[in-house]
């Protein structure tokens, strides 16, 4: 039978949904300022640079603390605000043709 470390899963969620906010938030504002930039490309892969190594560099402190339940946590956090993410945006998005 296999045994669930709540403690550690419930680590993994809270921190995983903060760096989903965190993540998304920073493509938005990154997609705002180099949209009136005149560096799209380098101010794009700047954001994405920072980004991903924050996610990263949390989800390496998560695991090493909480191990594969915090990790699993951790990810399944993470997809639910890519979800929340992209349906705000579709939502948010203006329709084809309108002015």
């Amino acid at each position: 039978m296999m045994v669930v470390d709540w403690t550690a899963l419930l680590l993994g969620l809270v921190a995983g949904a903060v760096m989903g906010a965190v993540f998304f938030l920073g493509l938005a504002l990154g997609m705002r300022l180099a949209l009136r930039s005149r560096n799209t490309i380098g101010l794009l892969s700047l954001s994405a640079v920072l980004r991903i190594a924050a996610l990263l560099l949390a989800g390496w402190v998560i695991v090493a603390h909480g191990g594969p339940w915090a990790f699993a946590g951790y990810g399944l956090a993470f997809l639910a605000a890519r979800v929340i993410a992209t349906t705000l945006a579709r939502v948010d998005a203006p329709a084809e043709g309108a002015p």
